[in-house]
């Protein structure tokens, strides 16, 4: 199998990665991810996706790499965008706007396929409903210090499902990278999964 470059650091996406058993180099692409907060938060997903594979395949011309692949998540509530928080004060701010509520968590996956010059891209959305929270598991929350690194401060893998009621959508997109969506772009694209 040929070699994916990962445009992200994300442990998550990582392990992905190696449960389907694909040889990948993670090189996490250092871009602006600011965006207007009117966008419209797929359009955001899917733009800061493809901006990560762009800066690789810049960084790495003249010989752009075979593969590239790059994954952005970003959450929805009422109409704001959540990224990743600034610190703890904003990280409390958003689990306090998140608690007792349902929110959209949309990721979007893209693969570059250096052979034919070409662009994939997928955006999935899932909904998640959080238990309602008191300050004082907030804090805890924020203790732990999973809200690090995390679109919408928390990670749903680890000690926030404690306050997850549901999710309606893919459970792996929400981690980071849509299974499915991520696979079937492979085979659509030519790339040699298995050999």
């Amino acid at each position: 199998m040929e070699t994916i470059i990962l445009a992200s650091g994300s442990p998550r996406r990582e392990e992905y990665f190696k449960m389907l058993g694909l040889p990948f180099i993670s090189m996490p692409a250092r871009i602006d991810e600011d965006f207007d907060e009117r966008s419209e938060p797929k359009k955001v997903a899917e733009e800061l996706a493809i901006r990560k594979i762009s800066k690789i395949v810049e960084d790495l011309a003249p010989e752009p790499p075979l593969w590239v692949c790059g994954a952005d998540t970003i959450i929805s509530l009422n109409g704001r965008i959540y990224g990743k928080p600034r610190n703890r004060k904003d990280a409390g701010q958003i689990l306090n706007a998140f608690q007792g509520r349902e929110h959209r968590v949309i990721t979007a996956v893209a693969l570059y396929n250096g052979r034919a010059g070409s662009m994939d891209s997928r955006t999935v959305e899932s909904t998640v409903s959080f238990a309602p929270m008191s300050s004082r598991e907030i804090e805890w929350y924020l203790d732990t210090d999973e809200w690090r690194d995390a679109a919408g401060a928390y990670k749903i893998q680890g000690l926030a499902s404690c306050f997850i009621y549901s999710i309606n959508g893919s459970y792996s997109s929400v981690v980071g990278l849509p299974l499915s969506e991520f696979y079937g772009m492979l085979r659509e694209n030519g790339y040699s999964y298995g050999t």
